[in-house]
This record gives structure tokens, sequence and C-alpha cells, in this order.
């Protein structure tokens, strides 16, 4: 089995993706129904890591800046290791992440 790194993305300052809190409270249910059964298969590796927000960029030859900066579309709301085969194994797992049901996307990297 290899490590995939899951980085969840949403569009967080558009208004109609914006669930209300009811709404939000069932999404993070299934949040936990989602964790929990990648737990029990065993492909779970390590659990969700929240972003803050912040971050650096580093370019050649420069100082380091803040950032990620506002006019970024998508923000990292969290991100997980998960265990698969393959890419394609990874791919089903991220399928049923609940971060799709508010039109956010799963980046899908593998480890080394």
């Amino acid at each position: 089995m290899k490590e995939f790194l899951f980085l969840f993305r949403r569009d967080f300052q558009n208004p109609e993706v914006q669930p209300s809190p009811d709404e939000f409270k069932t999404h993070l249910e299934h949040w936990q129904v989602w964790f929990e059964e990648l737990s029990k298969q065993g492909i779970l590796a390590r659990p969700i890591q929240r972003w803050d927000g912040a971050g650096k960029i580093v370019q050649r030859g420069k100082s380091a800046i803040n950032g990620p900066f506002a006019e970024i579309k998508e923000s990292i709301g969290g991100m997980i290791i998960v265990r698969a085969l393959d890419y394609e194994a990874a791919e089903k797992i991220a399928q049923g992440c609940p971060i799709l049901e508010l039109g956010g996307s799963v980046e899908i990297r593998m480890g080394s």
C-alpha cells in the first residue's frame, strides 16, 4: 500500500455554496461517518489536519513572503493521508469525500 495526501479545497467565499447551520451540522456528520469508515477499513493513515490559512511562498533568490493570498479562489480546508494501492484506488476513496457535497474538490498527491 502507498500513502496518498488528500488536500480538501473549497471556495469558502462563494455565497451560493455556503450551507445553512442545519446543513452544516449534517455535513459535519457526513465527515465523521466518512472518517470512521476509512478508519474501520484501515486506510486512514493520518487523521484530518486542519489548515490554519497561514503559509509562506518561497521563490528562488527571494525572501519568503506570507501567503496564501486572498485572491486565491479555492482555499485548503484540511488534509489527510490515506493508504491505497494506486491512484485509481485513491480516487475511489476520494469520491466519497463530503467536501464534494459543497462543491469542493480533493487534490490527490502520492507520497514517496
